[in-house]
Protein backbone atom coordinates (compact mmCIF):
# COMPACT_ATOMS: atom_id res chain seq x y z
CA UNK A 1 0.00 0.00 0.00
CA UNK A 2 1.47 3.33 -0.74
CA UNK A 3 2.03 6.45 1.33
CA UNK A 4 -0.75 8.18 0.15
CA UNK A 5 -3.19 5.19 0.10
CA UNK A 6 -2.08 4.44 3.68
CA UNK A 7 -2.58 8.18 5.31
CA UNK A 8 -5.59 8.64 3.62
CA UNK A 9 -7.52 4.95 5.57
CA UNK A 10 -5.51 6.43 8.42
CA UNK A 11 -6.46 9.73 8.71
CA UNK A 12 -9.91 9.20 7.52
CA UNK A 13 -11.22 12.30 10.19
CA UNK A 14 -8.94 14.68 9.74
CA UNK A 15 -8.05 14.85 5.95
CA UNK A 16 -8.31 13.50 2.47
CA UNK A 17 -5.58 12.80 0.08
CA UNK A 18 -6.63 14.48 -2.93
CA UNK A 19 -3.78 13.69 -5.79
CA UNK A 20 -1.19 13.29 -3.01
CA UNK A 21 -2.02 16.55 -1.79
CA UNK A 22 -3.61 17.01 2.02
CA UNK A 23 -6.98 18.81 2.58
CA UNK A 24 -8.47 18.92 5.64
CA UNK A 25 -12.19 17.96 6.04
CA UNK A 26 -14.36 20.58 7.09
CA UNK A 27 -15.62 19.95 10.13
CA UNK A 28 -11.55 19.92 11.47
CA UNK A 29 -11.03 23.41 9.70
CA UNK A 30 -12.85 26.06 7.75
CA UNK A 31 -9.25 26.33 5.12
CA UNK A 32 -9.01 22.84 3.60
CA UNK A 33 -5.83 23.51 1.99
CA UNK A 34 -3.97 24.56 5.36
CA UNK A 35 -1.41 22.32 4.96
CA UNK A 36 -0.15 24.32 1.60
CA UNK A 37 -0.32 27.96 3.22
CA UNK A 38 2.83 29.46 5.44
CA UNK A 39 2.20 30.91 8.67
CA UNK A 40 2.62 34.58 7.40
CA UNK A 41 -0.46 33.34 5.13
CA UNK A 42 -2.63 31.52 7.77
CA UNK A 43 -1.64 34.74 10.04
CA UNK A 44 -3.16 37.20 6.96
CA UNK A 45 -6.19 35.20 6.10
CA UNK A 46 -7.33 34.89 9.72
CA UNK A 47 -7.33 38.83 9.98
CA UNK A 48 -9.20 39.40 6.77
CA UNK A 49 -11.71 36.32 8.26
CA UNK A 50 -11.85 38.35 11.50
CA UNK A 51 -12.76 41.50 9.99
CA UNK A 52 -15.06 40.11 7.49
CA UNK A 53 -16.73 38.84 10.83
CA UNK A 54 -17.04 41.43 13.11
CA UNK A 55 -18.48 43.91 9.98
CA UNK A 56 -20.90 41.27 9.66
CA UNK A 57 -22.28 41.75 13.05
CA UNK A 58 -21.85 45.41 12.85
CA UNK A 59 -23.48 45.34 9.86
CA UNK A 60 -26.84 43.42 11.87
CA UNK A 61 -26.51 46.49 14.58
CA UNK A 62 -28.15 49.20 12.26
CA UNK A 63 -30.57 46.12 10.62
CA UNK A 64 -33.94 47.35 12.24
CA UNK A 65 -35.00 43.90 11.26
CA UNK A 66 -32.38 42.70 13.73
CA UNK A 67 -32.96 41.11 17.34
CA UNK A 68 -29.66 42.68 18.48
CA UNK A 69 -30.67 45.96 16.99
CA UNK A 70 -34.18 46.21 18.69
CA UNK A 71 -32.13 44.79 21.68
CA UNK A 72 -30.27 47.66 21.86
CA UNK A 73 -32.58 50.25 21.01
CA UNK A 74 -34.51 49.76 23.29
CA UNK A 75 -32.00 50.27 26.07
CA UNK A 76 -30.81 53.76 24.01
CA UNK A 77 -34.83 54.53 24.09
CA UNK A 78 -35.05 54.08 28.32
CA UNK A 79 -31.56 55.88 28.20
CA UNK A 80 -32.50 58.60 26.52
CA UNK A 81 -35.75 59.18 28.95
CA UNK A 82 -33.13 59.99 31.23
CA UNK A 83 -31.79 63.73 31.43
CA UNK A 84 -27.77 62.87 31.27
CA UNK A 85 -27.51 59.57 30.40
CA UNK A 86 -24.52 58.84 28.16
CA UNK A 87 -25.21 55.83 27.17
CA UNK A 88 -26.92 56.39 23.51
CA UNK A 89 -23.97 58.34 22.96
CA UNK A 90 -21.46 55.37 22.95
CA UNK A 91 -19.67 54.51 20.03
CA UNK A 92 -22.13 51.30 19.72
CA UNK A 93 -24.77 53.15 18.39
CA UNK A 94 -22.86 55.81 15.90
CA UNK A 95 -22.48 53.97 12.61
CA UNK A 96 -19.26 53.33 11.43
CA UNK A 97 -17.48 53.96 14.97
CA UNK A 98 -17.80 50.71 16.61
CA UNK A 99 -16.18 49.12 13.43
CA UNK A 100 -13.41 51.79 13.39
CA UNK A 101 -12.81 51.19 17.39
CA UNK A 102 -12.41 47.47 16.27
CA UNK A 103 -10.23 47.72 13.30
CA UNK A 104 -7.57 50.28 15.06
CA UNK A 105 -7.55 47.20 17.58
CA UNK A 106 -7.64 43.92 15.86
CA UNK A 107 -4.93 45.66 13.88
CA UNK A 108 -3.32 46.57 16.98
CA UNK A 109 -3.34 42.62 18.34
CA UNK A 110 -2.91 41.00 15.47
CA UNK A 111 0.54 42.75 14.29
CA UNK A 112 2.18 42.02 16.98
CA UNK A 113 5.21 40.00 16.93
CA UNK A 114 3.37 37.06 19.33
CA UNK A 115 1.12 36.09 16.00
CA UNK A 116 4.30 34.57 14.49
CA UNK A 117 6.13 33.38 16.87
CA UNK A 118 9.13 31.21 16.10
CA UNK A 119 7.74 28.08 18.23
CA UNK A 120 4.61 28.36 16.24
CA UNK A 121 6.02 28.65 12.92
CA UNK A 122 8.55 25.70 13.97
CA UNK A 123 5.55 23.67 15.11
CA UNK A 124 3.30 24.30 12.06
CA UNK A 125 5.90 23.21 9.67
CA UNK A 126 6.15 19.61 11.38
CA UNK A 127 9.78 20.27 12.69
CA UNK A 128 9.71 18.31 15.95
CA UNK A 129 9.90 14.54 17.21
CA UNK A 130 7.09 13.15 19.16
CA UNK A 131 9.12 14.25 22.59
CA UNK A 132 9.45 17.08 21.52
CA UNK A 133 5.56 17.36 21.19
CA UNK A 134 4.97 15.86 24.19
CA UNK A 135 7.33 18.33 26.27
CA UNK A 136 4.92 21.38 24.49
CA UNK A 137 1.87 19.26 25.55
CA UNK A 138 2.94 19.24 29.34
CA UNK A 139 3.88 22.86 29.20
CA UNK A 140 1.45 24.35 27.26
CA UNK A 141 -1.27 22.19 29.41
CA UNK A 142 -0.25 24.51 32.54
CA UNK A 143 -1.57 27.41 30.23
CA UNK A 144 -4.60 26.09 28.71
CA UNK A 145 -5.76 25.00 32.88
CA UNK A 146 -5.35 28.67 33.69
CA UNK A 147 -7.19 30.66 31.62
CA UNK A 148 -10.72 30.10 32.48
CA UNK A 149 -9.75 31.42 36.17
CA UNK A 150 -8.63 34.67 34.47
CA UNK A 151 -12.49 35.23 32.34
CA UNK A 152 -13.69 34.21 35.80
CA UNK A 153 -12.05 37.58 37.84
CA UNK A 154 -13.24 39.52 35.09
CA UNK A 155 -16.53 38.57 35.18
CA UNK A 156 -16.64 39.13 39.14
CA UNK A 157 -15.45 42.73 38.36
CA UNK A 158 -19.33 43.83 37.44
CA UNK A 159 -21.53 43.68 39.77
CA UNK A 160 -24.67 46.36 41.42
CA UNK A 161 -22.43 48.21 43.64
CA UNK A 162 -19.40 49.22 41.03
CA UNK A 163 -19.81 52.83 39.80
CA UNK A 164 -21.28 53.82 36.34
CA UNK A 165 -22.34 56.55 34.51
CA UNK A 166 -25.19 55.41 33.17
CA UNK A 167 -28.02 55.71 35.66
CA UNK A 168 -31.06 53.75 35.29
CA UNK A 169 -29.14 51.41 33.17
CA UNK A 170 -26.32 50.56 35.38
CA UNK A 171 -27.28 47.45 36.69
CA UNK A 172 -28.90 45.97 33.38
CA UNK A 173 -25.17 46.94 31.86
CA UNK A 174 -23.30 45.46 34.09
CA UNK A 175 -25.74 42.07 33.70
CA UNK A 176 -24.72 42.10 29.98
CA UNK A 177 -21.00 41.78 30.63
CA UNK A 178 -21.61 39.40 33.38
CA UNK A 179 -23.90 37.46 30.76
CA UNK A 180 -20.70 37.74 28.00
CA UNK A 181 -18.02 36.15 30.45
CA UNK A 182 -20.49 34.08 31.33
CA UNK A 183 -20.85 32.67 28.16
CA UNK A 184 -17.23 32.27 28.19
CA UNK A 185 -17.42 30.33 30.98
CA UNK A 186 -19.80 28.26 30.50
CA UNK A 187 -17.57 27.06 26.83
CA UNK A 188 -14.59 26.69 28.63
CA UNK A 189 -16.53 24.53 31.02
CA UNK A 190 -18.70 22.61 28.61
CA UNK A 191 -21.72 23.68 31.64
CA UNK A 192 -24.72 25.28 30.74
CA UNK A 193 -28.45 24.78 31.60
CA UNK A 194 -31.34 27.19 31.14
CA UNK A 195 -34.07 25.18 33.13
CA UNK A 196 -34.27 22.27 35.72
CA UNK A 197 -34.57 20.03 33.31
CA UNK A 198 -31.46 20.76 31.70
CA UNK A 199 -29.33 20.61 34.53
CA UNK A 200 -27.27 17.86 34.73
CA UNK A 201 -26.86 15.09 37.64
CA UNK A 202 -23.79 15.11 40.07
CA UNK A 203 -22.23 12.80 37.94
CA UNK A 204 -22.98 14.71 34.80
CA UNK A 205 -21.60 18.00 36.27
CA UNK A 206 -18.28 16.29 36.84
CA UNK A 207 -18.18 14.82 33.77
CA UNK A 208 -18.37 17.98 31.66
CA UNK A 209 -16.47 18.41 28.54
CA UNK A 210 -14.11 21.22 30.12
CA UNK A 211 -11.18 22.49 27.56
CA UNK A 212 -9.54 20.54 30.23
CA UNK A 213 -11.08 17.04 29.52
CA UNK A 214 -10.56 18.13 25.53
CA UNK A 215 -6.79 18.53 25.93
CA UNK A 216 -6.03 14.97 28.01
CA UNK A 217 -7.59 13.57 25.10
CA UNK A 218 -4.21 14.97 23.41
CA UNK A 219 -2.42 13.14 25.89
CA UNK A 220 -4.62 10.02 24.78
CA UNK A 221 -2.98 10.07 21.66
CA UNK A 222 0.47 10.72 22.62
CA UNK A 223 0.49 8.02 25.00
CA UNK A 224 1.08 9.76 28.34
CA UNK A 225 -0.71 8.16 31.40
CA UNK A 226 -2.64 10.23 33.37
CA UNK A 227 -0.25 10.60 36.23
CA UNK A 228 2.28 12.02 34.21
CA UNK A 229 0.01 15.00 32.77
CA UNK A 230 -0.05 17.41 35.30
CA UNK A 231 3.52 19.06 35.24
CA UNK A 232 5.37 21.94 37.14
CA UNK A 233 4.88 25.03 35.35
CA UNK A 234 8.09 26.52 33.73
CA UNK A 235 8.64 30.12 35.35
CA UNK A 236 7.61 31.68 31.73
CA UNK A 237 4.69 29.51 31.93
CA UNK A 238 3.90 31.22 35.47
CA UNK A 239 4.45 34.65 34.46
CA UNK A 240 1.69 34.30 31.91
CA UNK A 241 -0.57 32.51 33.84
CA UNK A 242 -0.02 35.42 36.55
CA UNK A 243 -0.32 38.14 34.11
CA UNK A 244 -3.80 37.46 32.95
CA UNK A 245 -5.07 36.58 36.42
CA UNK A 246 -3.25 40.23 37.45
CA UNK A 247 -5.24 42.56 34.76
CA UNK A 248 -8.14 40.67 34.77
CA UNK A 249 -8.80 40.84 38.56
CA UNK A 250 -6.57 42.95 39.97
CA UNK A 251 -7.70 46.30 41.36
CA UNK A 252 -4.72 48.10 39.96
CA UNK A 253 -6.08 47.79 36.11
CA UNK A 254 -9.91 49.03 35.47
CA UNK A 255 -13.06 47.26 34.51
CA UNK A 256 -11.96 48.12 30.76
CA UNK A 257 -8.74 46.73 30.99
CA UNK A 258 -10.37 43.53 32.45
CA UNK A 259 -12.67 43.33 29.61
CA UNK A 260 -9.48 43.78 26.75
CA UNK A 261 -7.58 41.47 28.47
CA UNK A 262 -9.96 38.38 28.18
CA UNK A 263 -10.99 39.54 24.95
CA UNK A 264 -8.64 41.21 22.46
CA UNK A 265 -6.06 40.22 24.30
CA UNK A 266 -6.68 36.55 24.55
CA UNK A 267 -9.50 35.69 22.04
CA UNK A 268 -8.29 36.98 19.16
CA UNK A 269 -5.34 35.52 18.46
CA UNK A 270 -5.79 31.88 20.12
CA UNK A 271 -7.62 30.92 16.58
CA UNK A 272 -4.57 31.38 14.02
CA UNK A 273 -2.03 30.09 16.76
CA UNK A 274 -4.27 27.04 17.73
CA UNK A 275 -4.63 26.87 13.42
CA UNK A 276 -0.31 26.62 13.59
CA UNK A 277 -0.31 24.26 16.16
CA UNK A 278 -3.29 22.19 14.80
CA UNK A 279 -2.09 22.04 11.59
CA UNK A 280 1.54 21.07 12.64
CA UNK A 281 0.22 18.24 14.74
CA UNK A 282 -1.62 17.30 11.73
CA UNK A 283 1.14 17.46 9.38
CA UNK A 284 3.65 15.78 11.88
CA UNK A 285 0.97 12.71 12.57
CA UNK A 286 -0.05 12.23 8.70
CA UNK A 287 4.04 12.36 7.70
CA UNK A 288 5.13 10.06 10.98
CA UNK A 289 2.33 7.61 10.71
CA UNK A 290 1.28 8.98 14.42
CA UNK A 291 -2.18 7.65 15.17
CA UNK A 292 -3.87 11.19 16.61
CA UNK A 293 -7.37 11.54 15.84
CA UNK A 294 -9.71 14.59 15.03
CA UNK A 295 -11.08 13.16 19.29
CA UNK A 296 -7.87 13.53 20.50
CA UNK A 297 -7.33 17.26 18.84
CA UNK A 298 -10.44 18.24 19.85
CA UNK A 299 -8.82 21.40 21.95
CA UNK A 300 -7.44 22.58 19.05
CA UNK A 301 -10.28 22.19 16.93
CA UNK A 302 -13.00 23.56 19.17
CA UNK A 303 -10.75 27.05 19.91
CA UNK A 304 -10.64 27.33 16.09
CA UNK A 305 -14.50 27.11 15.50
CA UNK A 306 -15.78 29.02 18.70
CA UNK A 307 -13.50 31.76 19.82
CA UNK A 308 -14.50 34.17 17.02
CA UNK A 309 -17.42 34.48 18.87
CA UNK A 310 -16.16 34.79 21.75
CA UNK A 311 -13.92 38.04 20.82
CA UNK A 312 -17.09 39.52 19.04
CA UNK A 313 -19.22 39.05 22.28
CA UNK A 314 -16.60 40.85 24.18
CA UNK A 315 -15.56 43.03 22.17
CA UNK A 316 -19.00 43.98 21.85
CA UNK A 317 -19.41 44.40 25.97
CA UNK A 318 -15.85 46.54 25.94
CA UNK A 319 -18.40 48.85 24.00
CA UNK A 320 -20.52 49.35 26.87
CA UNK A 321 -17.33 51.06 28.59
CA UNK A 322 -15.37 52.73 25.75
CA UNK A 323 -15.82 56.44 26.75
CA UNK A 324 -13.35 58.57 27.36
CA UNK A 325 -10.43 60.60 25.32
CA UNK A 326 -8.09 58.04 26.68
CA UNK A 327 -9.93 54.11 26.07
CA UNK A 328 -7.78 53.12 22.63
CA UNK A 329 -4.70 54.19 24.20
CA UNK A 330 -5.48 52.18 27.33
CA UNK A 331 -6.71 49.05 25.83
CA UNK A 332 -3.96 48.70 23.90
CA UNK A 333 -1.80 49.31 26.76
CA UNK A 334 -3.74 46.49 28.34
CA UNK A 335 -3.69 43.63 25.40
CA UNK A 336 0.65 44.94 25.33
CA UNK A 337 0.80 43.31 28.66
CA UNK A 338 -1.28 40.24 28.06
CA UNK A 339 0.96 39.30 24.54
CA UNK A 340 4.23 40.53 26.21
CA UNK A 341 3.75 37.38 28.89
CA UNK A 342 2.57 35.42 25.88
CA UNK A 343 5.30 35.72 24.46
CA UNK A 344 7.81 34.96 26.78
CA UNK A 345 6.05 32.05 27.92
CA UNK A 346 5.93 31.07 23.73
CA UNK A 347 10.12 31.78 24.26
CA UNK A 348 10.92 29.85 27.22
CA UNK A 349 8.45 26.62 25.90
CA UNK A 350 10.69 26.63 22.57
CA UNK A 351 13.90 26.79 24.98
CA UNK A 352 12.28 24.22 27.15
CA UNK A 353 11.20 22.30 24.12
CA UNK A 354 13.71 22.51 21.53
CA UNK A 355 16.84 22.86 23.67
CA UNK A 356 18.02 25.62 21.53
CA UNK A 357 17.84 29.37 21.63
CA UNK A 358 14.82 31.88 21.46
CA UNK A 359 14.84 35.81 21.84
CA UNK A 360 12.54 37.50 24.37
CA UNK A 361 10.58 40.22 23.44
CA UNK A 362 13.37 42.47 24.76
CA UNK A 363 16.19 41.49 22.56
CA UNK A 364 13.78 42.00 19.50
CA UNK A 365 13.37 45.75 17.61
CA UNK A 366 10.27 46.15 19.22
CA UNK A 367 8.20 48.97 18.22
CA UNK A 368 7.53 51.65 20.09
CA UNK A 369 3.66 51.09 20.10
CA UNK A 370 4.09 47.70 21.26
CA UNK A 371 5.70 48.47 24.64
CA UNK A 372 4.22 48.93 27.82
CA UNK A 373 3.00 52.69 28.96
CA UNK A 374 3.62 52.20 33.04
CA UNK A 375 4.95 49.78 35.75
CA UNK A 376 1.89 48.74 37.67
CA UNK A 377 2.14 45.35 36.19
CA UNK A 378 5.56 45.21 36.99
CA UNK A 379 5.14 45.98 40.84
CA UNK A 380 2.07 43.77 40.53
CA UNK A 381 3.75 40.41 39.01
CA UNK A 382 6.68 40.76 41.77
CA UNK A 383 4.24 40.71 44.31
CA UNK A 384 2.04 37.51 43.08
CA UNK A 385 4.81 35.18 42.31
CA UNK A 386 5.94 35.36 46.17
CA UNK A 387 2.08 33.46 46.63
CA UNK A 388 3.21 30.92 44.45
CA UNK A 389 3.58 27.03 45.56
CA UNK A 390 7.28 26.53 45.35
CA UNK A 391 6.52 22.91 43.90
CA UNK A 392 4.08 24.33 40.98
CA UNK A 393 6.79 26.33 39.45
CA UNK A 394 10.34 25.01 38.31
CA UNK A 395 13.09 26.26 40.88
CA UNK A 396 10.08 27.52 42.71
CA UNK A 397 11.84 29.40 45.39
CA UNK A 398 14.00 31.23 42.75
CA UNK A 399 10.91 32.22 40.62
CA UNK A 400 8.98 33.47 44.10
CA UNK A 401 12.55 35.62 44.68
CA UNK A 402 13.29 36.96 41.02
CA UNK A 403 12.68 40.42 40.40
CA UNK A 404 13.25 40.75 36.37
CA UNK A 405 9.75 40.65 34.53
CA UNK A 406 8.99 40.13 30.60
CA UNK A 407 8.38 43.80 29.85
CA UNK A 408 9.89 46.11 27.64
CA UNK A 409 8.62 49.60 29.10
CA UNK A 410 7.65 53.23 26.87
Amino acid sequence: MTQTAASHVRFSDLLDVVDGRPRLLPEVHHVPELLELDAEEVLARFKKDQENDFGRVVADLDDPANSLFRFFDDLRSTAAREPGNPFGELAIFKKGELNALFMELHEHVMSHPVWRHPFFVRIFRGDFDRDQLVRFALQYFNQVKNTRQCVALALGRFSGVMDMPYGCLNERVSELSQIVLAQLLADEYGVGSHSLDDYPSLSGLFESTTHIVMYRKLFEGLGVPFPEQDVAMLPEVADNVLIQRLVAGHPAFSTLEALASVGLGMEWGVPEFFTLLLGGMIRFAWQNDLALTADHLLVFIAHVQYDVLHAISVMLATGFYARGTDVVADIKNATNMLMSGRYAMMSGIYRHVFEAPCADLWELDLPARYRVADRRIESALREARQGVAPARVVDGEAYRRKETTPFVFA
